[in-house]
């Protein structure tokens, strides 16, 4: 089932104008997460929010907003107020300005979203829209107001609909130069160019997903089957760097290594495992009862007992 649209409103190209929707690009749910728990009796771990000077709960009704102004004095500001801030984003993305990929700093890239048509109007306008912006070879960049806060979004064509991307505000961008001004000047010589180039040519590729597999994520898959199957568990080696004594003599000994990497990458690559399919699939069921994947969507008892190694 399509995921829930994040935001809905309208798309305007000066007086072109469509119902839109705003649908999340990538998700999180396939990985592996986990609780926090007692240790004690295995019972899961509650937040609540309370009052931090009675220590009392507070239900939700009676939480506002407040901007700290010093130690102890807040501004309120209740919900009705905030949308009081009544911004035409709030229901329109209206674009402003047309520029090219490359003026875009991947700095101040934050999330993708799909953008696509709002219900069986609008296909007309939104079609005009995102082939001006394919023929133009530009990105559209436009606002909209998301998570209550108004947010830059660049647009591109991506299949027959559009790819938004959020970005950033300058602010919201450190300054390198707190970090880069100590990095010491060294003259790097044209052999240590050479030879490193060459070791770039030899790993050189096309960017394939699919090639991929998140490996942690796997080890975390059998991590958690040694513990349901009671098998004991072994710590693994940490792999440890080694410092580089002599830098051309490094780089000379990663020639030969990268010419070997690279005639084994001629060989066919071993796909990695369907994300969409999720990664949780891979847990082996418990003995005696249905697989993992019929059981999820059903709750726990709240008297389960844990297992642990």
């Amino acid at each position: 089932m399509a995921p829930r649209a994040n935001w809905k409103g309208f798309l305007r190209l000066s007086l072109v104008t469509c119902p839109v929707a705003l649908y999340p690009a990538t998700s999180e749910s396939e990985k592996i997460s986990f609780n926090q728990l007692n240790r004690q009796t295995g019972h899961r771990i509650k937040y609540l929010k309370v009052d931090a000077d009675t220590g009392d709960e507070v239900p939700n009704e009676d939480i506002v907003k407040g901007y700290k102004v010093d130690t102890d004095t807040f501004i309120e500001v209740t919900k009705e107020e905030l949308e009081n801030v009544a911004l035409e984003s709030t229901r329109t993305i209206e674009i402003d300005e047309f520029v090219d990929r490359s003026d875009i700093d991947p700095r101040y890239l934050i999330r993708p979203y799909y953008l696509r048509p709002d219900g069986k109007v609008g296909h007309d306008a939104f079609a005009v829209i995102r082939d001006t912006i394919r023929e133009m070879e530009k990105v559209a960049i436009g606002r909209l107001v998301l998570t209550n806060r108004e947010h830059i979004i660049a647009m591109e064509p991506l299949d027959k609909g559009l790819m938004g991307t959020l970005l950033r505000y300058p602010y919201e961008v450190r300054d390198p130069k707190e970090y880069f001004d100590d990095i010491q000047d060294v003259k790097v010589t044209k052999d240590m160019l050479d030879l490193a180039r060459h070791i770039v040519e030899q790993k050189a590729g096309n960017f394939e997903p699919d090639k991929f597999e998140d490996q942690y994520e796997t080890a975390l898959v059998d991590l958690i089957n040694q513990k349901r199957a009671g098998k004991p568990i072994t710590p693994k080696e940490r792999p440890r760097g080694e410092n580089v004594v002599d830098l051309m003599d490094a780089l000379r000994k990663s020639v030969g290594g990268a010419a070997t990497e690279s005639k084994a990458s001629k060989k066919p690559a071993k796909k990695a495992k369907k994300a969409a399919t999720g990664q949780k699939e891979m847990l082996m069921p418990i003995a005696g009862k249905k697989p993992a994947k019929e059981t999820a969507a059903k709750k726990p008892a709240s008297g389960a007992r844990r297992r642990s190694a």
